[in-house]
């Protein structure tokens, strides 16, 4: 085989990349959408929260939110206290931007296991198919016949110990049958391709042909996906906390805060407001990003 014979192979019969849409095209597309910019901007901004959050917090007053008065406890916004203080008498908003961090990961890290066990089972199936697809499909009916909140809250209330890490197994392993699916639907249909049959054709190994043709070209979906999911991860964290079985104090993420407010609402609502406001604005920007990706990987997908 000539290496301009197995060049036309990789970048597609007609002479084109078979990587979906390029970087330029990409670029050009989500250039022109204001949500991008607004989600780009906003999560910009919450990435440095999250790398800085001492510093920043400590522009405004308090830079630790563990410095707690209790003689200051659940105090209105003042000029020391921008968010007012909470029933511990600790700093809201040096709690709100150290939360920041911790939210942050858990929806990245529960997004990155569950991209990785999904790529690695969806492509299974879809590409193998026969009794491979069949036990990966059945084991994900499994796991999806439990209710995602109530599988949850039963896993997390026999761990002896709630860290951020595990909060993002537990919810990474009710996540995934999603994604899974959702890879395994565009394998099997990229798999019967023309460039991947003169792929096969020429000799090319199928791990080749799944890394430089399947992949690159069943992912999309996925990716868009992906972003919207991490704002809905953020949004089950302060959920599951806020039930009381999620993450527990000394942690420090707005779903702490606000299951530790939850009963000082009328007393001192600004406890409540400012982390729901933070958590708001991170999961409103996740799905922007998410509708803008999909609109640019996917054209087809545009309202």
């Amino acid at each position: 085989m000539t290496e301009t014979t197995t060049r036309a192979i990789d970048t597609g019969l007609d002479g084109t990349a078979l990587q979906g849409p390029t970087t330029r095209g990409l670029w050009a597309t989500l250039r022109g959408r204001a949500q991008f910019w607004v989600s780009l901007v906003l999560l910009t901004a919450l990435a440095l929260i999250a790398a800085f959050p001492g510093f920043i917090s400590g522009l405004f007053g308090e830079s630790d939110p563990r410095a707690c008065d209790l003689l200051a406890s659940n105090r209105p916004p003042s000029a020391g206290h921008p968010f007012g203080t909470d029933v511990q008498g600790c700093d809201v908003l040096a709690n709100v931007l150290f939360g920041t961090r911790t939210s942050l990961f858990i929806g990245l890290a529960t997004t990155a296991i569950c991209l990785v066990i999904a790529v690695i089972l969806g492509t299974l199936a879809g590409y193998l198919g026969g009794w491979i697809d069949a036990l990966i499909a059945r084991g994900a009916d499994v796991v999806l016949g439990f209710p995602f909140l109530l599988g949850a809250i039963i896993v997390l209330n026999t761990a002896p110990d709630r860290s951020p890490l595990l909060l993002a197994a537990v919810l990474a392993f009710f996540s995934w049958p999603t994604f899974a699916r959702l890879i395994r639907s565009s394998v099997k249909e990229v798999r019967e391709r023309e460039f991947v049959q003169a792929a096969h054709a020429l000799g090319f190994s199928s791990f080749r042909v799944v890394r430089t043709h399947v992949l690159p070209n069943s992912l999309a979906p996925t990716l868009a996906i992906a972003a919207t999911m991490v704002g809905g991860v953020i949004g089950a964290e302060a959920t599951l906390t806020f039930l009381g079985v999620g993450l527990l104090p000394p942690a420090i993420s707005w779903g702490v805060q606000l299951s530790t407010a939850q009963s000082y609402f009328q007393l001192a609502p600004h406890t409540v407001v400012f982390p729901s406001i933070f958590l708001t604005i991170t999961v409103v920007s996740l799905i922007l990003l998410g509708d803008a990706l999909r609109d640019a990987l996917d054209p087809r997908g545009r309202s």
